[in-house]
């Protein structure tokens, strides 16, 4: 049974390490002719994280997932299209994480509220505490 067990967990792992013996995407380490477009299209890598590294943005990644979204990028620059469309389509494809600037939404207002709910409550406890302070 533990043979047998074996053998499927290897011919189930065959695609997993196939994704990894495929040549990179064309611009995943070349940059475009156009240096205004490359500029954009850098300047938007900066600001989308690696999925693999996830404390890495892509274009300082060498992971292969970040070679095909930097492909993926410079391809959708070269066509005109807006970088801030890019990263929308990046969100909707790999959810908000990808982006280093995060917008405010349903999900997300907690995060951004957090630390001024935390500022708010230390000034009412040190005014309280000072304010015992000063009546004794």
């Amino acid at each position: 049974m533990r043979v047998l067990l074996a053998a499927l967990a290897l011919v189930l792992a065959g695609p997993v390490h196939a994704q990894d013996k495929l040549p990179p995407a064309p611009y995943a380490y070349r940059q475009l002719d156009d240096p205004a477009q490359e500029a954009r299209a850098k300047a938007l890598m900066d600001t989308l994280r690696c999925l693999q590294c996830q404390g890495q943005a892509i274009s300082d990644s060498d992971a292969p997932i970040a070679g095909d979204m930097r492909n993926q990028v410079r391809l959708r620059i070269a066509q005109g299209e807006d970088p801030e469309a890019i990263r929308a389509w990046l969100i909707e494809r790999y959810g908000s994480y990808v982006s280093y600037k995060p917008k405010v939404d349903a999900l997300t207002w907690p995060l951004f509220a957090a630390p001024l709910a935390f500022l708010t409550l230390a000034v009412i406890v040190l005014r309280k505490r000072f304010a015992k302070g000063r009546v004794a």
